[in-house]
């Protein structure tokens, strides 16, 4: 089972490089860099020393955003993205956000799928949000409601 853990700057290359490996119009090095002195929820998951995976989650005025979710291209399919997600989801809530927020490319199913099982629901659109290909492609807005865990 891969290590999770808080992202280090002196990380960001590996994580960027990830990034441009996994996406098409990838993160720069300074966005992640931008993220870490926001004091953004940045985690990794390294297995044998290398980051397989990476989540970044902003938290401000009672809400959550998921702002990026990667897994190593060669390492999907096997829950790493689940794992990372919970941990953001788990953040969220230890920061008492009520709600999380997500954008996710319609052109993406097996994440949509991913955020459908965790409890998101499609709650809006954003025309033309990413770059794509062959201009701009729009976003999924989905949230979830964080309840508070039972207490008693």
């Amino acid at each position: 089972m891969p290590d999770m853990r808080p992202l280090r700057l002196e990380e960001v290359p590996d994580v960027a490089a990830l990034e441009a490996r996994a996406y098409e119009f990838p993160w720069s090095e300074g966005i992640f860099r931008d993220c870490l002195r926001a004091g953004y929820n940045c985690w990794v998951l390294v297995r044998d020393g290398i980051i397989i995976g990476y989540g970044i989650l902003s938290v401000a005025a009672g809400e959550a955003h998921v702002l990026n979710v990667c897994v190593s291209p060669d390492a999907q399919g096997e829950g790493h993205g689940r794992r990372l997600m919970r941990r953001l989801m788990d953040l969220a809530r230890w920061h008492s956000a009520e709600r999380i927020f997500l954008e996710v490319r319609p052109s993406n199913p097996r994440a949509i799928q991913l955020y459908h099982s965790l409890g998101f629901n499609e709650i809006g659109r954003r025309p033309n949000y990413y770059p794509a290909a062959r201009g701009r492609e729009d976003a999924i807005v989905m949230a979830l409601e964080l309840l508070a865990p039972d207490v008693g």
